[in-house]
């Protein structure tokens, strides 16, 4: 009998607190509410309902009003407000766990007054009420964030996740809270309203990743990445490196650590990996050298333990990414429809990989420019053998595509570029594949480019190396790859190539040219006619107008070796080559050969060498140019350059 009369009593409490929210007084209405707090379960949502529809909407607006000081209901007093407010965000928060009422305009309207209560009473008893109600209705309505973020969500926000404490259900809410802002709004958009709070609200979620070990851990390695990450970020990482906050790239690389070296789903490492990348995009690849800190180990680790745990992971990556993408290419050859979505996917994830290896080449490099880097001899020894390795896989994967046919696509042209930082560095690695595929990775193309370009680019550093011994000239001239560099530089440098700026490629193209044309008589290079014609417009297009020393003695370096193979009558035969360009160049040569002996400029003389290709090789065809002959002649010359004019 009492078992039966203890499953009534709750219908029976109902019954009794429904009563009194349909009171006339406000007395009855917060004793009812009052009684709603003691029995009414959180998952009880019908009977949250009928209290709701009970009580009213004008009720709990005066109720949380006079919570505030802004209003009053009957019998209350300035001594009883904290309780009618701790009263009313409880009571609120409780109702807002019914969808329906989260998500009405009654409940979305109420944001502003509880972003009020948090502002001016940050550790209020009510401070989880509060959080739970915003969280709650945000989460059930597009308005609901819109008014959550157009209130002034974005600065409680920043000025609470600094001091909540770290692990707390207030600051795992207001984590949750970032991430519907960004589910909702471009990170652009955030940047340009609340670029100084955004950066604040990094740099806590950035503490949370590093000292917790929950699942909050992943929920922060996520928002971090996505928010870094993101092609937004730019004005965000320029806050970031000048934040108060110094221990921010710490506990990113703490965070990280932690995570690569654990049993987690690849998933997450991979997460990791992207994270790792952008901290580095921020502040450089030494951000993956320094101290880490992890409670649960009592041993000290080594400054370079994240350098190594990026490392390992990346080759990872690459090795399964690049196998499932060989085996879905093949796949896809053999159907009507191609998984392209997974294709595409799988292509980001390597560039991510490849990039974080790109970064750790250049660490490696550098690192014996700097004294006491904290780099470990053997970690650095290790870190090569990892990448020799890594290479040599990459170089398989370019392997099995050219026996596919495959030469078109950004993993393709990430590999390629991949391959060239690592040989830039280390040009006999893996010396016999590489020439073996050296044809092939000259003609790889990306995804919107038209033919090979930013291959040969990539490609350059190497290329320059190994032009200097005759046995890589040959190598490359056996291959046509003279021919592609010719073209890139063109591209480069021409009226209608690709005008990139990019000076240290131009210069890089130049060399290698040089390096071949230097050697010609070893060689007998095979140079078309139309490609040297298109390579002396370019160079004439190149320094027209141009003052510059460097540029004017290396491009006239090479016009100087190219008429050592042709004529003057022979080039104006040339259907694409006209007097106007003749007349470029010979001011070209004139203007080089003028600073010889003068000793004009610190900058001509550090040139010595190229003047010393234009005077030699002048010596050698004058006598093939009349109309160069005669512009070197007119122009105004030192003692020992006017010797020229009277040899001819």
């Amino acid at each position: 009998m009492e078992s039966q009369q203890d499953r009534q009593s709750p219908a029976a409490a109902l019954e009794d607190c429904l009563k009194l929210l349909k009171g006339e007084r406000d007395e009855q209405r917060l004793a009812g509410l009052l009684l709603v707090t003691k029995f009414c379960k959180g998952d009880d949502l019908s009977s949250l309902q009928s209290i709701y529809n009970a009580v009213g909407v004008g009720f709990l607006d005066r109720l949380l009003r006079t919570g505030m000081g802004k209003g009053s209901i009957s019998s209350s007093g300035s001594e009883n407000r904290d309780a009618y407010l701790q009263l009313s965000v409880t009571v609120l928060a409780a109702f807002c766990r019914v969808p329906e009422i989260a998500a009405s305009n009654d409940m979305v309207s109420k944001i502003p007054l509880v972003l009020e209560v948090l502002s001016n009473i940050p550790g209020s008893a009510v401070l989880d009420e509060c959080y739970e109600f915003l969280y709650l209705v945000s989460t059930a309505s597009e308005d609901g964030i819109m008014m959550m973020y157009s209130s002034g969500g974005m600065k409680m926000l920043a000025s609470h996740m600094s001091v909540l404490p770290d692990g707390s259900h207030q600051m795992e809410l207001a984590m949750k809270l970032v991430q519907l802002i960004l589910n909702k709004l471009s990170l652009d958009i955030i940047s340009n309203d609340y670029l100084q709070e955004l950066a604040v609200i990094v740099a806590a979620i950035a503490r949370q990743f590093a000292v917790l070990h929950s699942a909050v851990k992943f929920d922060a390695l996520h928002l971090l990445s996505a928010i870094l990450s993101s092609q937004y970020a730019a004005p965000l990482c320029d806050s970031l490196r000048v934040l108060p906050e110094k221990d921010l790239p710490n506990y990113i690389r703490d965070g990280i650590a932690a995570i690569l070296q654990n049993r987690v789903a690849p998933t997450e490492k991979l997460q990791a990996l992207i994270l790792a990348d952008s901290m580095m995009m921020i502040y450089g690849e030494r951000w993956l050298i320094g101290q880490i800190s992890l409670s649960e180990l009592k041993e000290p680790i080594p400054a370079d333990r994240c350098l190594v745990l990026v490392l390992e992971q990346s080759r990872v990556e690459v090795a399964v990414l690049l196998n499932e993408l060989a085996q879905l290419k093949d796949e896809a050859s053999k159907k009507s429809t191609a998984p392209a979505e997974t294709i595409c996917l799988k292509k980001r994830n390597v560039a991510i990989a490849f990039s974080l290896l790109e970064k750790i080449i250049s660490l490696i490099s550098n690192a014996s420019e700097n004294e006491g880097d904290p780099i470990d001899e053997n970690t650095c020894m290790t870190v090569i053998k990892g990448l020799n390795e890594t290479i040599g896989v990459v170089l398989e994967y370019l392997q099995d595509a050219r026996e596919h046919g495959q030469r078109k696509g950004d993993d393709l042209l990430a590999s390629v570029r991949l391959i060239g930082s690592y040989l830039a560095e280390t040009p006999l690695a893996c010396k016999e594949n590489v020439r073996e595929l050296l044809e092939y990775m000259l003609s790889v193309e990306g995804e919107d480019e038209q033919g090979p370009f930013y291959s040969i680019c990539f490609l350059l550093p190497m290329l320059c190396q190994m032009t200097m011994e005759i046995e890589g000239c040959k190598a490359l001239v056996s291959c046509g790859g003279h021919n592609a560099v010719v073209d890139c530089l063109v591209k480069l440098i021409g009226p209608h190539g690709y005008m990139v700026e990019d000076n240290d490629r131009i210069l890089l193209a130049c060399d290698t040219i040089l390096n071949l044309l230097l050697k010609k008589e070893q060689l007998q290079i095979p140079l078309d006619d139309s490609v040297l014609v298109n390579l002396l417009k370019a160079l004439a297009y190149w320094t027209e107008g141009k003052d510059d020393p460097s540029t004017i003695m290396m491009a006239s370096s090479i016009c100087s070796l190219l008429f050592d193979l042709t004529s003057e009558k022979a080039l104006l035969k040339h259907p694409n080559f006209d007097d106007s360009t003749l007349d470029s160049l010979s001011c070209l040569i004139a203007r080089s050969m003028a600073s010889w002996g003068q000793g004009v400029s610190d900058a001509a003389k550090e040139e010595a060498d190229l003047l010393e290709i234009v005077t030699s090789g002048y010596s050698q065809w004058a006598n093939r140019f009349s109309r160069v002959r005669k512009a070197v002649e007119k122009q105004p010359a030192g003692p020992a350059a006017q010797q020229w004019t009277f040899i001819y």
